[in-house]
């Protein structure tokens, strides 16, 4: 489900960045910025906030 919303977020960024306003990009470096520290740390946010909404693993 993480990467599925992952995904989602940054194709969304991409189309809002190319088709409303460039300064959209910085939400595409928020998401690889977030993916990058959880790859480091073992914990992202969207997990926490999937848990505490009833999705499982």
């Amino acid at each position: 489900m993480l990467r599925l919303i992952a995904g989602m977020m940054l194709l969304l960024s991409l189309a809002l960045t190319h088709y409303v306003d460039q300064n959209w990009i910085w939400f595409s470096v928020f998401i690889a910025a977030n993916l990058i520290q959880s790859a480091f740390s073992n914990w992202c946010p969207m997990i926490t906030l999937l848990k505490k909404l009833g999705v499982k693993e």
